[in-house]
């Protein structure tokens, strides 16, 4: 009797994830992270980018504000509501139309945005700390190369 040949069969491969699936999977999971910080401090995800945007650009109106979070400017104008009631930013009339108010961020929202931004990094640090100097390298080059304007 001739000894049985057992044949060891390998799993079918699967095809890798789409490129834009991926991207946009990775892009979740670090907004999870990022978002996670924000809700410790009692912010909503928009509520933060709020923060951030005013405090980088601002004052500015509500309108540039909605146009920048790609929200509509009544809901615009609840973010603002939700971070004045806090202290994190006040309100001014606009010197260029009395029709129009500036949003500008307050020394205790831009304490907030800090305590955001520093969380942020090193969240970050903590996620693409899982490759290497070159991967990060090259993976900064692609990005940078992707975020560019295409033709």
């Amino acid at each position: 009797m001739l000894p049985r040949m057992s044949r060891e069969v390998s799993p079918p491969e699967r095809s890798p994830e789409p490129l834009d699936a991926l991207l946009a999977r990775t892009f979740r999971m670090l907004r999870h992270t990022w978002s996670q910080h924000g809700a410790d401090l009692g912010l909503a995800p928009h509520q933060g980018r709020a923060l951030r945007i005013i405090g980088s650009e601002g004052p500015l109106r509500l309108s540039a504000l909605a146009e920048q979070l790609h929200i509509a400017p009544r809901s615009a104008t609840e973010v603002a509501d939700a971070l004045q009631e806090r202290g994190l930013i006040e309100r001014s009339p606009d010197p260029d139309d009395r029709r129009a108010t500036l949003v500008s961020i307050t020394s205790a929202g831009r304490d907030i945005a800090e305590q955001v931004a520093t969380a942020r990094r090193a969240q970050a640090e903590v996620f693409f700390g899982r490759l290497s100097p070159q991967d990060r390298s090259t993976l900064q080059r692609i990005l940078s190369t992707l975020s560019e304007p295409g033709e």
